[in-house]
């Protein structure tokens, strides 16, 4: 979060900012990327630029990228401002993930405060919702966002892990989510009126930035409880939740994230695919990477390429079943080819990197039981016999 002191004076326009890639040489980095980074580092009051071996292109800026810099300038924070990857503890008797599967709820339906009064997961709200924002609360959301259910598979740090309460096969949910609409909203308004340009007042900037963060953070909260309730779990609070789309104030600087978790003490968890492991691990970075280390695997495909290439080689159905015999839920068949396991970097190298410079060590690694992506609709819209195709229910 935020912490609003006013950032020292910039540098003189001579001094050059510096960049540095903390991935190793048989990592796979895009020179798009690479060039983005050097894009960013070219801008007025910029120190420094830290990319992470997750490190990929992104829409005018990269992706994977911690940014230190005198000046504030949000679209190198994105439309998703809050976005972030919570871990969340959960009991069950029996995790057979084809029963499990059928009784995740439809997460891109919003809780309403009048048709879903009673819903038990509006027990997570707790006070007013940041700037009222109502829309999408309890949605998960397109792109790589997602709702894991998880297997703890390999405990790296004993200590740590028990620290967190977490033995190998443990069950948690990962929940992968943003602000909704509100961080894009913010975005918005200041691309309209100043572009790409810095921020004119950074503190009204930040004052909408802090409302999305925590509104991330509560939808994040949200949806595990929907989940928890839907699967007979009592929801539970998480042992990991951090944000790696924002801006804190630190040392007198705005240090952007985008794609970025905290690093400096914080335990992150690092995405794999719907189809590997994750890694939740204990992050120690320094100020040669901005305090910040990778959020998750990284794309190695754009969308469109994997869209064409899953599309060759794989079936729909191929890809509702991942290597490791989780299942994927998810009724957009694009979305499905876009976010193939194959589009992805391998994650055992990010998270190699990250140990080789020294920025986390590994705790424990996860297993993907049931990936939500979106509402699978199955036999409700497909035609019948009669070619009448049924109504859109509820998963």
């Amino acid at each position: 979060m935020s912490q609003h002191h006013l950032p020292r004076e910039p540098l003189p326009p001579s001094t050059p900012a510096t960049v540095t890639v903390f991935a190793s040489p048989t990592s796979w980095i895009e020179s798009e990327a690479i060039a983005q980074c050097r894009q960013v580092a070219a801008l007025d009051g910029m120190r420094h630029v830290a990319a992470m071996p997750d490190l990929h292109p992104g829409k005018g800026a990269p992706i994977g990228a911690a940014m230190a810099s005198t000046v504030l300038y949000p679209f190198l924070v994105g439309s998703d401002i809050g976005c972030g990857i919570a871990v969340f503890p959960i009991r069950l008797k029996r995790a057979v993930p084809e029963r499990l599967a059928a009784r995740f709820p439809d997460l891109d339906q919003a809780l309403d405060p009048v048709r879903d009064a009673d819903d038990p997961a509006w027990a997570a709200v707790d006070g007013a919702v940041p700037a009222g924002h109502l829309d999408g609360l309890g949605t998960v959301g397109r792109g790589n966002h997602f709702v894991e259910l998880a297997r703890v598979d390999t405990i790296l740090d004993v200590r740590h892990a028990s620290r967190l309460g977490l033995d190998a096969g443990d069950l948690v949910l990962i929940v992968h989510s943003g602000s909704r609409g509100l961080g894009e909203r913010i975005l918005r308004a200041h691309t309209e009126a100043h572009g790409a340009g810095a921020a004119p007042d950074p503190a009204a900037y930040l004052s909408q930035h802090d409302d999305a963060v925590r509104w991330g953070s509560l939808n994040r909260r949200v949806l595990a409880a929907r989940v928890a309730h839907a699967l007979g779990a009592e929801p539970t609070a998480p042992i990991v939740d951090q944000c790696h789309n924002l801006v804190e104030v630190r040392d007198g600087v705005y240090l952007h994230r985008k794609g970025a978790a905290p690093g400096d003490g914080r335990d992150v968890l690092v995405a794999g695919t719907r189809g590997t492991a994750s890694y939740l691990v204990a992050a120690h970075a320094g100020p040669d990477a901005n305090h910040s280390v990778a959020h998750g695997a990284g794309r190695k495909m754009s969308r469109a390429d994997a869209l064409r290439r899953g599309r060759a080689k794989h079936t729909v159905e191929e890809l509702r079943r991942t290597p490791v015999g989780s299942l994927v839920v998810c009724g957009d068949r694009q979305l499905l080819f876009e976010e193939a396991p194959t589009a992805y970097k391998r994650i055992e190298q990010v998270i190699a990197d990250l140990v080789a410079h020294q920025l986390a060590t590994p705790v424990v690694s996860t297993t993907p039981l049931v990936t939500y992506k979106t509402p699978d609709l199955g036999s409700a819209a497909r035609p019948d016999r009669r070619g009448h195709r049924g109504r859109r229910g509820r998963s």
